[in-house]
C-alpha cells in the first residue's frame, strides 16, 4: 500500500499576480469575501490549504465602500491600549471619515486564518483611500466584482 503525499505545486507557480479592485459603492462584507478567496488563491488549480498561493490585491476608492441597513451609523469597531479603560468604541461612519483604508482591512483579515499564514497573506492586500496607488510598476489587472447581485457594474 502507497503512502498519501501532500500536494506541492511548482514554486513557479506560487509567484503571485497583482489585481486592482475598485470598491466604490460596493457591499463591505461581498467585496471582503472576494478579496479573501482571492488572496487565499482558491480560485486557482494549485490552490494548497498550507501554502500561500493566492495573488496580490489593491483596493482603490476605499472611503466609498457602501453598507446596508443602519450599519453606518450601529457597527462599531473597538480597539484597545492595552492600558486599563483603554477601550476606544468608533461607529462606521466616523471610521470612514478618519482611516477609510482599515475598515476594509478589518474584514478582510477576520477571514483570513488566524495564524502566520494569514499575516502572510494580509501583507499581500494594500488598502488606498483614492483613485491612485504607488503600484504600476507590478502592472496590475483590473478585476471587476460585483457585491450587488441583479446590478452589472
Amino acid at each position: 500500500m502507497t503512502a498519501q503525499k501532500t500536494y506541492l505545486p511548482p514554486v513557479s507557480t506560487l509567484q503571485g499576480d497583482w489585481y486592482v479592485i475598485d470598491a466604490a459603492d460596493q457591499r463591505l462584507g461581498r467585496l471582503a469575501t472576494e478579496i479573501a478567496m482571492i488572496l487565499r488563491g482558491k480560485r486557482k488549480p494549485q490552490y494548497t490549504p498550507h501554502l500561500d498561493t493566492g495573488d496580490f490585491v489593491i483596493i482603490v476608492n476605499a472611503e466609498k465602500i457602501t453598507v446596508t441597513g443602519k450599519k453606518r451609523s450601529q457597527k462599531l469597531y473597538r480597539r484597545h491600549s492595552g492600558r486599563p479603560g483603554g477601550m476606544k468604541t468608533e461607529t462606521f461612519a466616523k471610521l470612514q471619515d478618519r482611516l477609510p483604508e482599515r475598515i476594509i482591512e478589518q474584514a478582510v483579515k477576520g477571514m483570513l486564518p488566524k495564524n502566520s499564514l494569514g499575516k502572510q497573506l494580509f501583507t499581500k492586500l494594500k488598502v488606498y483611500a483614492g483613485e491612485t496607488h504607488p503600484h504600476a510598476a507590478q502592472q496590475p489587472k483590473e478585476l471587476k466584482v460585483n457585491t450587488i447581485p441583479g446590478v452589472e457594474n
